[in-house]
C-alpha cells in the first residue's frame, strides 16, 4: 500500500469515527432543544408571559384589537423555534 493510500485510509477511519460520535450526540441535543422550547414547563411559561403581556396592554387602555396585534408580535419574538425556521428559510431563499 502506498503512502497516499495509507493517508486516505487513516482519514476515512477518522471521518467514520467522527460521524459515529455525531450520530450519537446530535439526537440527544435535538431532543433537549425541543424539550426546552416545546416542553410542558416551557409552554406554561410562554402562555403565562403572553397572557400577562396582553393583560398589561388592556390595563393600559388599549382596545382588544390593538392589544391582540401587539401580542401576536410579542409571541413571534418569543418563539425561538419559529425564529430559527424563519432564519433558515430566508437563508435558503438567498442561496437559490
Amino acid at each position: 500500500m502506498s503512502e497516499d493510500e495509507k493517508g486516505h485510509e487513516f482519514k476515512a477511519e477518522e471521518i467514520k469515527e467522527i460521524l459515529n460520535v455525531i450520530g450519537e450526540k446530535i439526537p440527544a441535543l435535538l431532543k433537549g432543544l425541543t424539550d426546552s422550547i416545546y416542553g410542558k414547563e416551557a409552554s406554561a411559561k410562554f402562555g403565562t408571559a403572553v397572557a400577562n403581556f396582553f393583560r398589561t396592554l388592556k390595563d393600559s387602555g388599549m382596545t382588544d384589537e390593538q392589544a391582540f396585534k401587539l401580542t401576536e408580535q410579542y409571541m413571534s419574538s418569543l418563539n425561538l423555534g419559529g425564529m430559527i425556521a424563519k432564519a433558515i428559510s430566508h437563508r435558503s431563499e438567498g442561496e437559490e
